[in-house]
């Protein structure tokens, strides 16, 4: 997270690069690898290392990502880019 003057911290900024961290640790990547515009299928993550991938996150945010592993194509989590995934675990928090 990164703090702000005030003293707050700004949760989108630590929100994008733990996602980001946990996706370079399950592509074997370096986090400066990953750009938010790149397509997940493109980063080398196979379905298991997806399956990891969403585990790590919800895990790390306390959050239940909406995501069937035998249908991905009917999940209502929007995998397609880093950008996405991150905008959506924002959306999950905030809705907490």
């Amino acid at each position: 997270m990164e703090a702000q003057m005030d003293g707050t911290f700004h949760i989108q900024t630590g929100v994008a690069d733990r996602v980001i961290a946990i996706l370079a640790e399950q592509a074997m990547l370096e986090p400066s690898q990953i750009a938010r515009e790149a397509r997940l299928d493109a980063l080398g993550l196979d379905s298991l290392g997806l399956v990891e991938t969403l585990f790590a996150i919800e895990e790390s945010f306390d959050v239940s990502v909406p995501f069937n592993a035998n249908d991905p194509s009917q999940s209502r989590f929007d995998l397609s880019t880093v950008g996405a995934l991150i905008d959506g675990v924002e959306a999950l928090i905030a809705a907490r």
